[in-house]
Formats: C-alpha cells, sequence, structure tokens
C-alpha cells in the first residue's frame, strides 16, 4: 500500500513536470482557449495526467508518449490553422452574435445554448448598467461571452462573427 501510494505521488510529479517542461518548449499557447481545439486538448492533456499518475499498471513512458503527442498535435494544428484559413473552418466553430445595439437576437441565443438569463449575468459581469449602452454580444468560439459596449463599435470587432 505505501509503495503504491509512493509510486502515485513519484509518477504525478514527473507527469507534471514533464507537462511543464512540454509547455515551455511549445509555448504558453499550449494552455491558451483560443479555439474549440485547444480546449478540447487542454481537457485531454488533463485526463492524461490524472490517468499516467493513477494508471501504475501501465508504464510511465505510455503516458509521457501521450502527453507528448497532444503537445505536437496542438502545435501542428495551430501553425496549420495560421497558414491555411481553411483549417481553421475544420477546427473551430464560428462566433456567434447573440446581441446587437441592445437588441437580443433570441434565435442565436438559443443557437448557443443560452438562456436570456445567461446573457444578462453576462452583461453584469461586464458592468453593463443598460441595454442601450451594448452594441454587441458576441457568444466566441471558446465559449467565452464578449460584451461590446460604449458610443460605437467598429465593424473590424464583428470579423468573422456569425450574425444568424
Amino acid at each position: 500500500m505505501i509503495g503504491t501510494g509512493f509510486e502515485i505521488a513519484l509518477r504525478t510529479v514527473a507527469a507534471i513536470a514533464l507537462v511543464v517542461a512540454l509547455a515551455r518548449v511549445f509555448g504558453l499557447r499550449s494552455f491558451a482557449k483560443m479555439s474549440g481545439f485547444d480546449f478540447a486538448v487542454t481537457v485531454a492533456i488533463g485526463s492524461v495526467l490524472a490517468s499516467t499518475s493513477l494508471s501504475t499498471d501501465r508504464p510511465f513512458w505510455h503516458g509521457a508518449l501521450v502527453l507528448t503527442t497532444l503537445f505536437v498535435v496542438q502545435s501542428a494544428v495551430a501553425q496549420l490553422r495560421a497558414r491555411i484559413g481553411g483549417v481553421t473552418a475544420v477546427t473551430d466553430n464560428a462566433p456567434l452574435l447573440i446581441m446587437r445595439d441592445g437588441e437580443i437576437l433570441h434565435n442565436n441565443l438559443r443557437g448557443a445554448g443560452m438562456t436570456v438569463g445567461d446573457l444578462i449575468g453576462k452583461l453584469r459581469e461586464a458592468n453593463v448598467l443598460d441595454f442601450t449602452q451594448v452594441r454587441a454580444v458576441v457568444f466566441e468560439r471558446t465559449g467565452d461571452v464578449s460584451v461590446l459596449n460604449g458610443d460605437a463599435c467598429d465593424d473590424r470587432m464583428l470579423e468573422g462573427v456569425r450574425q444568424a
């Protein structure tokens, strides 16, 4: 029992050290939530880290190989996304406009899987005091919600955002 506990602790420390080393090699973007793909890889890294730590019936190098592969694939996809526009269309959802000029776009809100209550909560987080202050609310590809408020909204801020 003590041997197993010690082995789990040792594997955990080694797995965390490996993830930190890989993040140093591949950069902080490794954990950025820039796209749905990035988010999925981040979740997978956490899952593999946990299973590598706890699965004493498998060699540590199996988990290390999977972790390394996840970092390599994420880096390769990030490079492809930056160079080839069509890759982004395959790996990411387009952001969705859910509010424009103080008006809630109810069909888009439903399409994002949000309720009016969810939206109002996000508006409060953004310190919006009145719907008329809101120029746009965007359901981002990461699942985050961006609230744009002020006197005007430059159309470039909504490039690539689905309107309907």
